[in-house]
């Protein structure tokens, strides 16, 4: 049974395909998933670590009811998901006598449902997992790693926005600009959905393998294509607004800040997405006070507006309509606008959406769900035409400035899978060498990037503007990519490496060794080397 997971800031959603009525499904896990109300059932993505060395933690639901997320203990995690591949200013807490990293806390909570999984009727032969558009390989090949002892098919990867325009059930041949604000993340993608008739029945990328081969020649004959045009995003999401109201009854009522508050933050937040006004009362059981919390949706708006937050959006859907354009694809061309995520409830957001489209075009039916359900869609005979968000690039020495710098080889916008690998022949630098390193990092925009910090117990992002180019490094702890054997010698060219982006966006290496004919890698996945 295909099955597909939104592991989200805030919230994570799995849904699987119904054979019979041929459509997607939310699952409901006891004790993991929220009750249902009036939202479908979400599991929230709430780690509490009863025993580090045993592995023997709580997740999801089962924390709230037992009210562990009030509690401020040091063994409550949310929003983890936003430390995952980040480089974490300050220390991280150990617990146990272990340090506990947010890979660890993140493969602890997915591993909890994965179990779950396994055990439902059906069972699971096929996985789709979503990721932020502007997330980096690193987070990527983790994700992947936390699944690849499953006893599946197969594994894949598509990117949240994307999933989410595949969801609504849109006609062909138009244009969709998603935005999917969640609890983590801020995620634009202009989608263009079409049909494509393959050339003598053979697939046009990666489609599930079906038992059943009459329904596999069915799905060959008319494929649908989901063709992104141009994407756009930040690590900037509803976590960010919950820290901001904290902050605002800190200044306004001397508040303290800590786990009770920033959960009360985020109901009156929630709240007031159906309401005008919104309150909640903390007592403070150290000093005895109590404090009446009360917001409304002018306050909130001013306070977003002070944190340069609506700025933040206009920079990221800019960027979007100025890809688009080089598409051909002008912001009347847009035909609807789809809103995905917890945030885009928030009336201040949906009226900074509607000073760019008119409302006829905005649908927000599914904020929860779009995005595992559209991940099925792969699954039922979908090719996904996408391009690369970052570019892949080589550390050098530059003479000139007397500093390192970085060389793409693969730049942003490249297609992929790719059809042709980017070659790069490469030479021993001195006698008798016995290796050849390489450094290679996958590289962001130059306008500025995300630092990612610890304020008491809160993990806070913040935006940094610089002038430099923003780089992780993919194997910078094992640079060695060929063994030279006999030892290498300068004048003469040793190894060619060979670059390729495969279908779920990993690079790949492969070396060989000019001298010997040898191959030393085939296919290797670069973040693999670390």
């Amino acid at each position: 049974m295909p099955i597909a997971i939104d592991f989200g800031t805030s919230n994570t959603v799995i849904t699987r395909w119904n054979p019979v009525t041929q459509q997607p499904e939310t699952l409901s896990l006891p004790g993991l998933s929220a009750r249902q109300g009036l939202n479908p059932p979400l599991i929230p993505s709430l780690v509490y670590i009863e025993a580090a060395n045993q592995d023997k933690v709580l997740i999801g639901q089962q924390i709230r009811d037992r009210g562990l997320d009030l509690m401020g203990d040091s063994r409550f995690f949310r929003s983890f998901k936003r430390g995952i591949g980040a480089d974490i200013q300050g220390f991280l807490p150990e617990i146990d006598g272990e340090t506990i990293t947010f890979e660890k806390v993140g493969t602890w909570f997915l591993q909890k449902i994965i179990g779950e999984l396994l055990s439902i009727e059906g069972g699971l032969d096929s996985l789709v997992l979503t990721v932020p558009v502007d997330s980096f390989e690193v987070y990527r090949y983790w994700l992947g790693k936390v699944f690849q002892a499953l006893p599946v098919t197969q594994i894949r990867m598509l990117d949240e926005p994307t999933a989410a325009a595949l969801a609504y059930g849109v006609k062909e041949a138009e244009n969709l600009l998603v935005i999917d604000f969640g609890g983590g993340t801020l995620d634009l993608s202009l989608v263009k959905l079409d049909k494509q008739y393959p050339v003598d029945n053979k697939p046009v990328g990666f489609l599930l393998k079906w038992g059943n081969k009459s329904l596999a020649q069915d799905s060959l004959q008319k494929v649908k294509t989901a063709k992104v045009l141009a994407k756009s995003g930040q690590n900037l999401g509803g976590t960010d607004i919950d820290n901001w109201i904290v902050d605002y009854f800190v200044t306004t009522q001397g508040l303290p800040v800590n786990s009770i508050t920033t959960r009360l933050a985020e109901r009156l937040k929630i709240e007031l997405s159906t309401h005008n006004q919104a309150g909640e009362v903390y007592f403070d059981d150290q000093n005895f006070a109590s404090y009446e919390l009360e917001l409304n949706r002018q306050t909130l708006e001013t306070i977003l507006q002070d944190r340069g937050f609506f700025a933040k959006l206009d920079e990221t859907m800019l960027n979007l309509l100025q890809q688009a354009r080089h598409q051909g694809v002008q912001i009347d061309d847009i035909s609807e606008v789809l809103l995905v995520g917890g945030t885009v409830q928030l009336p201040a957001i949906q009226k900074w959406i509607q000073q760019y489209f008119p409302l006829e075009k905005i649908r927000c039916q599914k904020p929860f769900e779009a995005i595992a359900q559209g991940a099925l869609q792969i699954t039922q005979g979908l090719e996904i035409k996408d391009f690369l968000y970052h570019s892949y690039g080589i550390r050098y020495w530059d003479r000139r400035n007397q500093r390192h710098s970085w060389q793409p080889i693969i730049k942003a916008g490249q297609s992929y899978p790719m059809t042709q690998p980017v070659e790069l022949v490469l030479g021993a630098s001195k006698e008798n060498q016995p290796s050849i390193e390489l450094i290679i990092g996958e590289l962001a925009e130059t306008t500025g990037g995300t630092e990612v910090y610890f304020d008491g117990d809160r993990l806070i992002t913040r935006q940094v503007n610089s002038s430099t180019t923003l780089v992780k490094p993919l194997n910078d702890s094992d640079r060695k990519i060929a063994q030279l054997t006999p030892l290498g010698f300068p004048g003469s060219d040793r190894i060619k490496v060979k670059f390729q982006v495969d279908e779920e966006r990993f690079l790949k290496i492969t070396v060989e060794d000019l001298l010997t004919n040898n191959t030393l890698l085939e296919n290797q996945i670069v973040a693999q080397l670390s």
